[in-house]
């Protein structure tokens, strides 16, 4: 005898259909069931990188500070449906057959030179999208020169940069801390731009001692220390150095490092702690064949003997800065007229040099500007002017010797070069 089952269809109208949380007949299937969702538990976030990668050079600390943040998945707890009286399934989508070219099919060399137009933020979040994006972004071809003007802090950020194989690195103003570097090799940075930083001579220890190849340096306004200075001598390959208004090394420590680095053309030493003692290690060591040299600031430490000293081990001087030095007199004429290639003098200050004098300049054939501020007021300045028409007469207020960036200029360039990957605040 067979039993006949007979089911019955209900039928809702339209307007009187609710989501499935909100009927209460099926609150209780729906209880602990796949369908019910728990709005207390999320799943963590997932890790920024599989199993595998190679991390060792990689910015973590950067990745994880500019990219945006994961969406949380919802994660479905409670036991299956016991009575099993419905299934819901989702038909898997069909893949959609693309005959043209796809991210997967492009060649490295035309990733990497797409790569090479994004600013830094999107190309660190480019390295999260797979492996071989993630090899990619940190190509060392990607990270030529760095620009990380307008990130106030960097701690393990900066050190991660640097063991990226960055060559060139420009990161003024910035608070510097404990760079934590992974490993002892040394840096192939070549160009570095730590001008006015916040750091403590224990944290810039750490990051000139691994330098060996520094061909541009600036340290300006920054407290240093003898072991730094001595770390500087070993890179031998430096050509312009700023240490303008620094402090905290002794006259032996300076007098060392300017023998070891022999190719030095550009160097300020202006306005630093120095003493008498550290003058004249500057006069006696200076490397021959400096052709631009900012010595201001000096006041009584700079003697009449100095400069001469100064004149006979470097007769190739460009330009020349003694501003500030009040013993500086007319009779450093005929010392300065012994440099033949002299084009750019300037003796702002020098309170001992009369006005009159100042016409005298017209024996400098080479000569093309003099800045001589303090010395020459405004309603004299068009008669000396005139009586030196070759010469352009305080002109330029600020020198840039050695500096890396010209206080005239409102770029971003550093010595010259424009950095490839620029930190957009």
């Amino acid at each position: 005898m067979r039993t006949h089952t007979h089911k019955r269809i209900l039928i809702v109208p339209l307007f009187c259909i609710r989501p499935l949380q909100e009927l209460p007949c099926l609150n209780e299937y729906l209880e602990g069931s796949m369908l019910s969702i728990s709005q207390k538990s999320k799943r963590k976030k997932r890790e920024c990188f599989g199993d595998g990668l190679d991390t060792e050079n990689t910015p973590h600390e950067l990745i994880h500070q500019w990219s945006p943040p994961h969406k949380q998945r919802v994660v479905c707890k409670g036991k299956e449906n016991e009575e099993n009286q419905f299934v819901l399934a989702r038909r898997p989508r069909k893949r959609r057959e693309f005959s043209g070219s796809s991210w997967d099919t492009l060649p490295d060399e035309l990733l990497l030179g797409i790569l090479s137009c994004l600013p830094l933020q999107d190309l660190l979040r480019m390295s999260r999208v797979c492996k071989r994006w993630h090899r990619l972004a940190f190509d060392e071809s990607l990270w030529h020169s760095v620009d990380l003007v307008g990130n106030p802090q960097l701690d393990q950020a900066l050190g991660q940069v640097l063991m990226a194989g960055v060559l060139g690195l420009r990161c003024p103003r910035t608070c510097i801390g404990e760079p934590h570097f992974t490993h002892t090799r040394h840096l192939r940075v070549r160009h570095m731009d730590l001008s006015s930083c916040t750091v403590s001579t224990l944290f810039l220890d750490d990051i000139i001692s691994r330098c060996r190849r520094l061909e541009n340096l600036s340290l300006e306004g920054l407290e240093l220390s003898d072991w730094i200075i001595q770390s500087l001598s070993q890179n031998t390959e430096l050509v312009r150095l700023n240490l303008c208004g620094c402090s905290g090394f002794s006259p032996d420590s300076l007098g060392e490092m300017l023998k070891s680095c022999s190719r030095l053309e550009e160097l300020n030493l202006s306005w630093c702690d120095f003493s008498t003692d550290h003058v004249k290690a500057v006069v006696s060591n200076i490397p021959s064949n400096i052709t631009q040299l900012n010595l201001s600031g000096y006041r009584q430490n700079l003697t009449m003997k100095d400069l001469k000293d100064l004149v006979e081990r470097c007769p190739h001087l460009v330009n020349l800065d003694l501003s500030d030095s009040v013993l500086m007199t007319t009779s450093s004429f005929p010392i300065l007229q012994q440099l033949r290639s002299l084009r750019h003098l300037a003796l702002s200050r020098c309170y001992q040099i009369h006005p009159a004098a100042l016409a005298d300049f017209e024996k400098f054939p080479e000569l093309q500007t003099l800045e001589v501020y303090g010395l020459v007021q405004d309603t004299y300045l068009p008669i000396l002017s005139k009586s030196l028409p070759r010469l352009q007469i305080n002109t330029l207020p600020f020198s840039g010797v050695a500096r890396p960036t010209e206080a005239t200029r409102r770029d971003r360039a550093m010595w010259g070069m424009t950095c490839r990957l620029v930190f957009r605040s």
